[in-house]
């Protein structure tokens, strides 16, 4: 079969064609710019927007399964580029499916679509997803979810699997590391809270491996259609120590200086507001979402992704831990 990858130049796109790659699947990618990394696996880069119907239409073409990775992802920003890329992009892969009858449609949410206060604990699929959303990329996250899980009940579309992975990171992340590695000053790490919530977190391995598993599953005729999946590790921990060693496995020696919540969300507030009348494009500045989710719980009940999908976590904590830190030479950077 020929599998399309969206997005498949980002960081979990990659490893995600990486994985088709070794399997022999003829594999393609649908981004806005040519990728080293993907030629040299042997991937057929299709170029365009997800927000251009016909971009995305050809890419389609002649393919028997879509993994939807492509989105624009932040804690802030306008809600313009956001619907274009997560809303609309959504749709048009929905419609190109339909148009070309490709079968089979598994597609990357993110567990903050059902996210809201006092966070997330031990949450499983029933969790509600609320009617407001703190700002627009889980608010686009989640209705482009809802067009998927719609879709499945209308002939002529692809069976859907939706995953929701949260936090994902590992070598090469280009999120979650990096926006802690440029708050580290003289040795602090400065945060919101005291971090003892637990939150659970997703290696870029176990995502990678969740999608293909769900492709698998679709394609054996499993009567996925339209279902929802937490995808994370299964270890929770609490967010300080989490991010401690995350550090400490990226060379860096850092402690966690608390800032008040209430103060945190304060500052948050004036960021956003500033942001709404400067028509701030940023997309990882301080947010309300941000100190939110840094100052609540974010852990799952992963039940119905072991029982549907057959999933197991390949790669534990630890392991992620000791191959960031392979990939980062052990050295410590400050």
């Amino acid at each position: 079969m020929t599998v399309l990858v969206t997005g498949g130049s980002g960081f979990l796109g990659t490893e995600i064609c990486r994985r088709l790659a070794a399997r022999g699947t003829p594999t393609r990618s649908l981004t806005r710019r040519p990728a080293e990394a993907l030629a040299a696996l042997g991937v057929r880069q299709y170029h365009g927007d997800l927000a251009d119907p016909a971009a995305v239409s050809r890419a389609v073409a002649g393919c028997d399964a879509v993994i939807h990775t492509g989105a624009l992802a932040g804690v802030s920003g306008r809600l313009g580029p956001y619907h274009a890329t997560n809303v609309t992009g959504t749709r048009n892969v929905l419609d190109a499916c339909r148009h070309h009858r490709v079968p089979f449609l598994v597609h990357t949410s993110t567990a903050s679509v059902a996210f809201t206060l006092p966070g997330l604990v031990y949450a499983d699929e029933s969790a509600p997803v609320p009617e407001r959303h703190a700002a627009a990329y889980p608010r686009t996250k989640a209705a482009a979810e809802a067009l998927v899980t719609a879709g499945a009940d209308r002939p002529g579309g692809p069976a859907a699997v939706v995953l929701r992975p949260h936090i994902v990171w590992g070598p090469g992340d280009p999120h979650f590391l990096p926006a802690l590695l440029r708050v580290v000053r003289r040795g602090n790490l400065v945060m919101p809270g005291d971090g003892r919530h637990l939150l659970d977190t997703t290696h870029l391995h176990t995502a990678a491996q969740a999608h293909l598993l769900a492709l698998d599953r679709l394609r054996a005729g499993a009567p996925l259609g339209g279902r929802v999946y937490f995808v994370a590790q299964g270890e929770p921990l609490p967010l300080r120590a989490f991010v401690t060693a995350l550090l400490a496995a990226a060379g860096v020696r850092a402690r966690w200086r608390t800032v008040p919540a209430p103060a945190a969300r304060a500052a948050a507030a004036l960021h956003d507001q500033a942001a709404r009348l400067l028509r701030s494009t940023a997309t990882h500045r301080l947010s309300r979402l941000l100190v939110d989710e840094l100052t609540h719980p974010h852990w799952f009940d992963l039940t119905a992704a072991r029982r549907d999908l057959g999933f197991r976590p390949e790669t534990t904590v630890a392991e992620g831990m000791a191959a960031l830190a392979a990939a980062h030479g052990g050295t410590r950077r400050r």
